[in-house]
């Protein structure tokens, strides 16, 4: 019974180390995207419906 709450107790303090690495790396920025602002010039802004042919009406 002694060696369940070893366990229990080792396996919190493991969750609570990484719950405390993940919230350190986010406050300190390694999941900011530096890639994506770099090739937003090269995304197409218009929007598809401006873009679609109008039909012509030729009787």
């Amino acid at each position: 019974m002694s060696a369940m709450f070893v366990m229990i107790i080792a396996s919190l303090a493991i969750a609570l180390a990484f719950l405390g690495a993940f919230l350190w790396s986010v406050r300190k920025g390694h999941y900011d995207d530096d890639y994506t602002p770099s090739i937003r010039i090269l995304f197409d802004d218009s929007n598809s419906d401006e873009t679609k042919t109008k039909p012509t009406d030729i009787h």
